[in-house]
């Protein structure tokens, strides 16, 4: 009799733990994060805009943004995937040695909220290690795949000394439909003084070519920012709070 009610008390702990586990990923919904959680979403001071690209990096597609950035006089923040920093080391120490902050986007491109604290630790710091290997660098800044969070994403984070960082503007340039416009006029809808922009310069988790549509909104966006008097650059120098201890 003891071992049955043992096991009724573990059955009915199970919905609570997974509850605890997901309860973060109130933070997926933009609206709500941006009222609620400013830090999180990358909201940051007054005058600037945070620019970040997601999935990379590529050896077809990253160069060819770093080249316009280059062109501009701008750097940005580059979450990269760990799985694909260490096909292309150099291309790594490249964007680090032109001035791009290098941050971490997981090992590989699996939702969080699929895996259990341990299995995110190991993704987290797999990732953290092969990036502070090949920059010389530990990286400070962490962007969960599909900006899911999770209750073991954050113990994981403070264990490496991580700080997550979504986003409040995106452009939605995965999707297969995307064109140059559709991604300058959605990241435009929600831009605004002190944002944080979702960017990405792979296509390794995106529709093919779909790094083409990003590419082609960049001038236009950055001539925006301009005209609208903000300043656009990585989250290192958008928010002094996001390194706080």
């Amino acid at each position: 009799m003891t071992a049955a009610r043992t096991l009724l008390r573990a059955g009915a702990a199970v919905p609570v733990l997974a509850a605890l586990h997901g309860a973060p990923v109130i933070s997926t919904f933009g609206p709500l994060r941006k009222r609620l959680m400013p830090r999180l979403s990358g909201q940051g001071r007054p005058g600037h805009v945070a620019l970040t690209f997601d999935d990379g990096p590529d050896r077809l597609s990253t160069p060819r943004f770093l080249r316009l950035l280059d062109v501009r006089d701008i750097r940005a923040t580059f979450f990269l995937t760990g799985s694909m920093a260490v096909r292309s080391p150099g291309l790594v120490k490249e964007m680090a040695a032109a001035g791009h902050e290098i941050a971490v986007h997981g090992w590989s491109h699996r939702m969080l909220l699929l895996r259990g604290p341990l299995s995110t630790y190991d993704d987290l710091a797999r990732a953290h290690d092969a990036v502070a290997d090949i920059t010389g660098s530990r990286p400070r800044l962490f962007r969960p795949p599909y900006g899911v969070m999770t209750s073991g994403t954050y113990l994981a984070c403070r264990r490496l000394g991580l700080r997550p960082v979504l986003w409040t503007a995106w452009g939605e340039d995965w999707r297969a439909r995307a064109t140059p416009r559709s991604v300058y006029d959605t990241v435009v809808r929600d831009l605004g003084s002190g944002g944080t922009i979702l960017l990405h310069d792979s296509d390794a988790t995106s529709a093919t070519g779909s790094w083409r549509n990003t590419l082609g909104a960049l001038p236009r966006l950055l001539d925006t920012c301009r005209e609208r008097g903000l300043e656009v650059g990585p989250l290192r120098d958008h928010q002094v709070r996001c390194y706080a201890p």
